[in-house]
């Protein structure tokens, strides 16, 4: 099992209600796929460095998770095509 990291830019323009059901739904696949979660930090709303898609705001999570090395591709995949994420970044922590 590898440690990773899966960082989520949430747009920041839509109910709290629908925000907080896309983070339980990306919750739901990493376990859906495997992997454990270790630790879910809720970095709120936030500045972004450059506009996206016409916003300057949007919420960070970083979910922490124990899986093997298939897991990440397949979450990856899903949150791709999610419509409340704008951006997302997955990486294998060091040991």
């Amino acid at each position: 099992m590898n440690q990773y990291e899966l960082a989520l830019v949430v747009n920041a323009k839509i109910e709290d209600d629908a925000r907080l059901a896309t983070l339980e739904a990306v919750k739901d696949l990493v376990t859906r796929f495997g992997g454990s979660i270790t630790n879910v930090d809720d970095w709120g709303k936030k500045r972004l460095a450059y506009e996206i898609q016409k916003m300057k705001e949007g919420y960070y999570y970083f979910i922490q998770f124990d899986a093997d090395s298939t897991v990440p591709n397949e979450i990856e995949q899903r949150v791709r095509i999610m419509e409340n994420v704008i951006r997302y970044l997955c990486i294998r922590k060091d040991a």
